[in-house]
């Protein structure tokens, strides 16, 4: 048997080419096990290349978050986050955990916390690995209430009793959301998750959060639901222990917004506004 735990996490990391030579010193016939929270394209094709004939177990719907996860967005100004943070704090015991997007903003928050009197330690990339044992040891052992992370802590790592997630950014990929959010509400327990959103984010981010959303029968923020949504006539996200994957086709793999149906739509939508346009005028040559 050979068993691959967070393999989206593993490619991410730029394994790919390591786990393909551990698989040559294994050429006889074997198992080969492949677990992975997400299935985004680049998984699925090393799935495909690196296995034969594979056989596909979904748990839930790919990629769907958890539903024991009570999802809070909540609209603040870039300039207003670091403030709020405080009250966002306050809406558990800890200990609590802070997603950002880059390691400036991890280092100004830890600093800010513990000006604040909040016992909180900081793990990022460009701290050693003794550092981040050590920050992580102390998160665990409870001696420190807050952690303040990158993306580094939101896959491989288990902190089981985890009440409160929050995203001080909103991630670009909905599936690095997916992760943060899981961990929390594990092993059967509830847990809460805050995101901030703002302008910052593109509208195809957030559709994607929306849907997100919409599985989970989760509550809509007035600022999201106001997203002009191609899928508002379409009842494909309706039920959240389904097999969907882009919330527009219910490809695997993909969210919507690097669905390629979608986008096919959305140029011959354009092709015909512009015939409409030639047409109301009298235009009788080619486009």
């Amino acid at each position: 048997y050979l068993t691959l735990d967070e393999a989206d996490r593993l490619v991410d990391l730029g394994f790919e080419d390591d786990i393909r030579e551990v698989f040559d010193h294994f050429k006889a016939q074997r198992q080969t096990l492949l677990f992975s929270a997400t299935m985004p394209k680049k998984i699925q094709n090393f799935a495909r290349s690196a296995l034969v004939k594979p056989v596909i177990v979904n748990v839930g719907r790919a990629g769907a978050a958890n539903l024991d996860v009570i999802q809070e967005v909540e609209y603040v100004k870039q300039e207003a986050k670091i403030v709020y943070l405080l009250e966002c704090l306050q809406k558990t015991p800890p200990p609590v955990l802070i997603f950002c997007e880059n390691k400036a903003d991890v280092d100004d928050i830890h600093e800010y916390l513990l000006l604040k009197g909040v016992e909180a330690v900081a793990i990022h990339g460009g701290k050693d690995q003794v550092e981040r044992e050590d920050a992580i040891s102390s998160f665990k052992s409870g001696k420190k209430d807050v952690l303040v992370a990158t993306d580094v802590a939101s896959k491989g790592l288990d902190f089981p009793d985890i009440q409160h997630v929050i995203n001080y950014d909103m991630p670009a990929e909905i599936e690095n959301y997916v992760h943060r959010i899981g961990r929390t509400g594990r092993c059967g327990k509830t847990g809460i998750a805050t995101t901030f959103i703002n302008k910052n984010q593109s509208e195809t981010t957030l559709l994607d959060l929306k849907h997100l959303l919409q599985e989970a029968k989760q509550r809509i923020p007035p600022v999201l639901a106001e997203l002009n949504d191609p899928m508002e006539d379409v009842d494909a996200i309706v039920n959240a222990s389904g097999v969907k994957g882009c919330a527009y086709c219910g490809g695997l793999g993909h969210r919507i917004r690097d669905c390629p149906k979608l986008e096919h739509q959305k140029s011959m939508a354009v092709a015909g506004s512009r015939r409409d346009y030639f047409g109301s005028r009298g235009y009788g040559g080619e486009i």
